[in-house]
């Protein structure tokens, strides 16, 4: 068994790798506050997604909690720093809720679930939805909500201490997580239905969503700063997974496109946007990556992580890994196996992939598989030199 590299070898392989000059496939893991509150282990208490969504207070600690068990369980089977964090980096959480609720869907909490929106739209609401109004942003009353607790959580962080460490609260923000998955989380299936028999309205809808997203962000930063376009273009739309490629094409690749020069200074041609894709869209792939010029492609699964290698080319970005049931419920050794085929499938070619879950780590997921993915990747994913 090969040791846990130091903090120190670990930052050498992110350097090396963000240099261009990849020493070996760095590994990290993607997670947030469910491996946490959905861990019995973890939660003692038994604090619900409710409860933190709520109260500042127990928001702040579980987001304290959370960092400290990257930093001192899951650095010992990633390449994250095994260091507590100077300050604990806090915010308001409304984990994938946010666009949902922000244009009227429910939030609902179900137990052992993450918060989730409940579709409330219609194919006959559609008309009217198109006719809102939404130019004034900081109006909207679940916004206001979250501002109110914004508020509330840096009152609550003068007085907080957590492993002798206080946090600071970071300015509100939302993103985006797409225009065909929100038009489905306001309309469920009906969406798809109207895609079908009526793709220009659904466009419509689904640009309205884009164009109300836009400025209810520029609204928020602006309330801290200027608003200006990024350098670096980021989306996601895990939905598109539902849609044909033709259709993605005709319908929704504009939107995409509309979006990222919306929001950033880049083009296709500029060769700086990322894209975030769970669930099976390696057919989009190629087109997404030829046509809007995206070069890193966080993904999820199923992936055939050599044929998109190949498909992408050399110099594409892609992170992926073994499938989240996997590392929940497999065995060490059929982890470690999954993570060796992945690596040496043909996807180290050209030093642009970076392995992690696929995609995003389940709670109560066995450190044993965690520790034997990365494992593997310290054999097999070093470069030749």
């Amino acid at each position: 068994m090969t040791a846990t590299p130091s903090d120190d070898e670990k930052q050498k392989v992110w350097t090396a790798y963000r240099e261009g000059k990849p020493i070996r496939v760095p590994l990290r893991w993607n997670t947030n506050v469910r491996i946490i509150l959905l861990n019995p282990e973890l939660n003692p208490d038994k604090i619900t997604f409710e409860q933190y969504f709520s109260d500042p207070v127990t928001m702040i600690k579980v987001q304290a909690m959370h960092q400290e068990y990257v930093a001192t369980v899951l650095s010992k089977v990633s390449d994250t720093p095994s260091r507590l964090p100077d300050s604990w980096n806090l915010y308001v959480d409304n984990q994938n809720t946010y666009d949902g609720a922000y244009f009227g869907a429910p939030i609902c909490f179900e137990e052992g679930q993450c918060p989730s929106n409940r579709p409330y739209l219609t194919e006959a609401d559609v008309d009217d939805f198109l006719k809102m109004d939404f130019s004034r942003p900081l109006e909207n009353p679940w916004l206001k909500s979250r501002l109110k607790l914004h508020k509330e959580l840096i009152t609550a962080a003068k007085d907080f201490v957590y492993q002798g460490r206080k946090g600071k609260v970071a300015p509100f923000r939302l993103g985006f997580d797409g225009p065909v998955t929100i038009a489905a989380v306001l309309m469920g299936s009906d969406f798809f239905s109207l895609f079908g028999a009526d793709p220009p309205k659904a466009a419509s809808f689904m640009r309205k969503i884009i164009d109300a997203v836009i400025a209810r962000n520029r609204a928020l930063v602006e309330l801290d700063e200027k608003w200006t376009k990024s350098s670096w273009g980021g989306l996601a739309d895990d939905s598109i997974q539902l849609i044909s490629t033709a259709m993605y094409e005709q319908w929704v690749l504009p939107l995409h496109e509309h979006w990222f020069s919306s929001i950033s200074d880049t083009t296709p041609s500029s060769k700086r946007r990322g894209i975030h894709l769970c669930g099976d869209v390696q057919r989009h792939l190629p087109l997404i990556s030829r046509k809007l010029g995206v070069v890193s492609f966080d993904t999820g699964f199923p992936i055939d992580h050599g044929r998109l290698r190949k498909e992408l080319g050399p110099e594409i970005e892609i992170s992926g890994g073994p499938p989240v049931d996997l590392l929940r419920y497999g065995t060490p050794d059929a982890c470690a196996k999954a993570a060796q085929a992945i690596l040496q499938s043909g996807i180290k070619a050209g030093g642009r992939f970076i392995l992690q879950e696929g995609n995003n780590l389940p709670p109560c997921s066995p450190i044993e598989n965690l520790a034997a993915v990365y494992q593997a990747c310290l054999e097999y994913g070093v470069y030749d030199r």
